[in-house]
């Protein structure tokens, strides 16, 4: 065996080793944190939307004696723990299926506004909380998972606290008093800073009280998909934490139910 083959044969066997004990330490050494609520009758979806159904196709015994159960389910897109995708307020961006899977996983940031925004519904996180985190914590770092806390996590499953009314159909609509982000903070972002996602503790990205949806449509512009509904935000540190955010796959969705998880150290 000459030189070269040696050397490449010992670098292989010291890759494969860093490898196994990355693998066996890997997540070890801290916990998961599940950031989405429950799918159910109670989960909250838009006034305007149907809420989330499911059916009993069987449960119990079979006629062979061992227990079998399956189950049907009806939902909208946009309802409970969610993704928004770009292609839902912008056309020609990203559908759910199209969006990059990196786009999806990787260290978040916490931005807490709960303090002002739970003493005003219709709150917008600004520019100036986005510098506030900076001046502590420094810039934003490229390719973060941004998450605003809002502390209207804690009203979930109350609709009347956690989006202003209970009522349905679309003249609810101008009822829903929720915060969200300023749409002069999401410009800020996508031309400031390098964004791969945002997310949220309230039913939508936008300020409950929006009619334009302005926020939607310039991150939706950049390709940056939203997060909403998002749960246990006070339970990760304001940065530091891994996210995994991986909605169902749907071809050509606006939208989809998401599982979202964070890890911590």
């Amino acid at each position: 065996m000459n030189n070269y083959l040696k050397l490449l044969c010992f670098s292989m066997i010291l890759f494969s080793f860093g490898c196994t004990h990355q693998t066996n330490t890997l997540f070890t050494e801290g916990k998961w944190i599940d950031l989405t609520h429950d799918f159910s009758e109670e989960t909250i979806y838009w006034p305007t939307a149907e809420g989330f159904k499911l059916k009993t196709d069987y449960e119990g015994i079979t006629e062979k004696g061992y227990y079998y159960s399956a189950y049907s389910y009806c939902s909208a897109e946009h309802g409970g723990t969610h993704l928004d995708a770009p292609i839902h307020f912008y056309k020609g961006r990203n559908t759910v299926d199209e969006i990059p899977v990196s786009q999806l996983i990787g260290e978040a940031i916490v931005v807490d506004v709960s303090e002002t925004a739970l003493a005003n519904p219709d709150y917008q996180v600004s520019v100036a909380d986005f510098e506030k985190w900076e001046a502590s914590n420094g810039k934003i770092p490229d390719s973060s998972i941004v998450l605003l806390r809002t502390g209207y996590g804690k009203f979930w499953p109350d609709r009347v606290k956690y989006m202003g009314t209970d009522k349905r159909g679309p003249e609810a609509v101008k009822d829903l008093h929720f915060p969200g982000l300023h749409p002069d903070a999401a410009k800020w972002l996508t031309e400031n800073r390098k964004i791969n996602a945002i997310g949220l503790d309230t039913p939508s990205i936008d300020y409950g009280q929006s009619t334009h949806f302005e926020s939607h449509q310039i991150l939706f512009e950049h390709n940056v998909p939203a997060f909403e509904n998002v749960a246990n935000l006070e339970k990760l540190p304001v940065k530091g934490a891994f996210v995994v955010a991986l909605p169902m796959k749907i071809k050509g969705g606006s939208g989809g139910p998401l599982r979202i998880v964070a890890y911590i150290k």
